[in-house]
């Protein structure tokens, strides 16, 4: 599964692997991919760079990157505590009430109210960065349009490539004139924040408005065969996320969670704002049903609900309350049907890939001889 931008990253398969946990990240760089490391619930520059250490001690001198979330304009003086002050009591009274229906106990007292969603403010980004740009990364990706020029311009003086995800051919012009190196063009099937144009009529779209650049498509999918493709569409590689959750791998701290990911079809997922105030994939669960009711206030939009329903999302993690707990994830978690090695999954695609490969030949081949 080698591409001219796999043979430039000096990667044996172009499989672009996004993990918010280091052991899986540093597994896919091992297996011959990129893995990605998201940085947004790093609030800390000593816990990313701890990670980093890691992950820098298990490539085996393999390549890897960094995800960061950070807006292409600043809004200047405006703290997390200002954010909080804008949010309704009457949606603090309906997250109250929501899980007091479903019994879902208090955290014990001292206990941290988990992700804040403060990766989401420059401020905290450009930190994730400073610590980053220490480390021999090979990929630098923002998943919130494109980054400020001087982001790019410091991720250039380091030889850094910059990838940005787009759900439009628009959005991906945008990141061209911004001066990306990569385009990720992420269809709506893809977990967490996404658009609502299909993978298959995003990704040649995206490669016809943006040439001679790279696109990595992204969003639905989960084998070899949806590789080959991504790549018969014009893509130079894939960007995969939700298949690496139910990973050997990964952490999940939720036996339950892991459970649920395994049962779920294609068909059990939701683009809901309730997560974050935009329209993010995730498992559908009583939690989306709540906030997706007419009935109820509705979410607020990003960055407040993000701040609301932070302390509300640890609990249901933290107690796994199985109704109302849930995940980023895409439609592709209708394959993912049982737990595997990161090194199994890719064993996987490259079967599946070259089974594809010798299909297309085979009729290539008879309409030759036509």
């Amino acid at each position: 599964m080698q591409t001219e931008l796999s043979q430039q990253l000096g990667i044996g398969h172009a499989v672009f692997g996004f993990t918010p946990f280091p052991a899986v990240a540093a597994a896919i760089s091992r297996a011959g991919g990129l893995g990605v490391l998201g940085a947004v619930r790093y609030t800390a520059p000593d816990e990313l760079a701890r990670d980093l250490d890691w992950i820098e001690a298990h490539v085996d001198g393999h390549p890897y990157g960094l995800d960061v979330v950070m807006p292409a304009r600043k809004v200047e003086g405006v703290t997390e505590a200002d954010v909080e002050a804008m949010i309704p009591e009457g949606h603090r009274r309906f997250v109250r009430d929501t899980l007091a229906k479903h019994g879902v106990p208090e955290l014990a007292e001292g206990e941290a109210a988990g992700w804040r969603i403060t990766g989401w403010m420059e401020q905290v980004a450009r930190s994730q960065l400073d610590v980053a740009f220490d480390y021999p990364i090979g990929l630098l990706a923002n998943a919130l349009g494109s980054p400020p020029a001087d982001v790019i311009a410091r991720a250039h003086d380091r030889g850094v490539l910059v990838a940005a995800l787009a759900g439009s051919a628009r959005h991906a012009v945008k990141h061209k004139d911004a001066g990306i190196d990569i385009v990720v063009a992420q269809g709506y099937e893809a977990g967490g924040h996404t658009g609502e144009i299909a993978s298959m009529v995003l990704t040649p779209e995206v490669v016809d408005a943006v040439t001679p650049l790279p696109v990595l498509a992204a969003g639905g999918i989960g084998s070899g065969q949806q590789v080959a493709a991504a790549l018969a569409l014009g893509a130079q590689g894939v960007w995969l996320g939700s298949l690496w959750l139910t990973t050997t791998e990964a952490d999940l701290h939720s036996p339950a969670l892991t459970r649920k990911l395994l049962a779920a079809g294609s068909g059990d997922t939701v683009r809901s704002r309730a997560l974050t105030g935009k329209p993010a994939r995730q498992l559908r669960t009583e939690w989306t049903d709540a906030w997706d009711d007419p009935a109820g206030p509705g979410p607020l939009p990003m960055p407040l609900q993000g701040l609301l329903v932070a302390e509300a999302v640890s609990r249901i993690q933290t107690y796994e309350v199985e109704p109302l707990l849930g995940t980023p994830v895409g439609q592709i978690v209708g394959r993912m049907t049982s737990e595997r090695s990161v090194q199994q999954v890719f064993d996987d695609l490259t079967r599946g890939f070259e089974r594809a490969v010798d299909r297309i030949n085979r009729i290539a081949g008879r309409r030759g001889r036509s």
